[in-house]
């Protein structure tokens, strides 16, 4: 990176997820400049990772000052620390922020992905000119967000947007008991016997990811595509609600999941054209998030540039 660059540098965001680290460095402007990622090795503990992680990232795009970082968890705004971590259980046994902003020396702002997410895609993606938006992120978890006239709606603790843990039916079931990634391969893997076409069944049943799922769905797998299909109705379930309750502007989908595009995307909007209120459905848009893979890392840059 050359001088002129590195002057025009100001914005640096990491996100931790569960088998990688990512950084982005952005100019002011939102435009990519530079980034950096490396496997996470969960067996260890996470913090001195993502301490040296910080540290490559100095390396490579120069000093900065501050920092933002996204974690999947929830973050107790009032306490200042993880509270709640499914997928890395260690962020919620030691004060997290404390440790980083010790051993780096940096100012560091801590926020939940999915809440990073959308504030990427709501300033520099598929959320760009609009007021309100929901944003809902499919992967190992589900998460949601909610932004406000541009501000993050974080709820009294931090907590608010926790969409996974909406119940879809009367029993109660979670949709993140039926619309993660891990979930979803448990009912790949309950049923896929039953049809002996699919070419999952190549894949073998010890072995399937959530990769697998899609490239066949991709590659018109019928049985992964009705997988995949029903998985966006149960999350259409979910977001009927929201959009029943909010009324709100546009639903931003992203996360891994939807790299399946449109066949995830199509069951949301047919099951919340079933379930939501008809005017509030007939003024909602439900789009793709467009900022992919660094959503998280691009939006938690922004709002430490915003928060430190």
């Amino acid at each position: 990176m050359d001088e002129n660059t590195t002057q025009n540098v100001r914005l640096v965001g990491v996100e931790v997820k569960n088998s990688e680290m990512v950084a982005v460095c952005l100019e002011k402007s939102g435009k990519i400049v530079d980034s950096l990622r490396t496997p996470l090795v969960i067996e260890e503990e996470t913090a001195p990772q993502l301490i040296e992680f910080i540290d490559q990232a100095r390396n490579k795009f120069g000093d900065f000052k501050k920092l933002g970082v996204a974690v999947p968890g929830l973050f107790n705004r009032l306490t200042k620390k993880v509270v709640y971590s499914k997928h890395i259980p260690e962020h919620a046994e030691i004060d997290l922020l404390n440790e980083l902003e010790n051993a780096t020396k940096l100012s560091i702002y801590i926020e939940n992905d999915a809440n990073a997410a959308a504030y990427g895609e709501y300033f520099l993606g598929a959320g760009r000119g609009n007021k309100d938006i929901f944003y809902v992120t499919l992967g190992m978890g589900i998460g949601g967000a909610l932004i406000f006239h541009g501000k993050l709606w974080h709820g009294v603790s931090g907590f608010a947007g926790e969409f996974g843990h909406m119940t879809i039916n009367s029993e109660g079931m979670k949709l993140e008991d039926v619309a993660s990634s891990a979930n979803i391969i448990r009912r790949v893997k309950n049923w896929f016997h039953q049809d002996p076409t699919s070419s999952l069944n190549l894949v073998g049943e010890d072995n399937i990811t959530i990769s697998d799922v899609v490239r066949a769905a991709n590659e018109e797998d019928d049985f992964a595509q009705l997988m995949l299909e029903r998985t966006g109705t149960y999350v259409g379930t979910a977001i009927a609600g929201v959009i029943n309750l909010l009324n709100i502007e546009k639903v931003i989908v992203g996360g891994e999941i939807m790299t399946a595009g449109h066949l995830v995307l199509d069951a949301i909007v047919q099951r919340c054209k079933e379930l939501a209120f008809a005017p509030s459905f007939e003024t909602v848009e439900m789009v793709e998030g467009e900022l992919g893979e660094n959503a998280s890392a691009i939006g938690v840059a922004l709002i430490s540039d915003m928060e430190l």
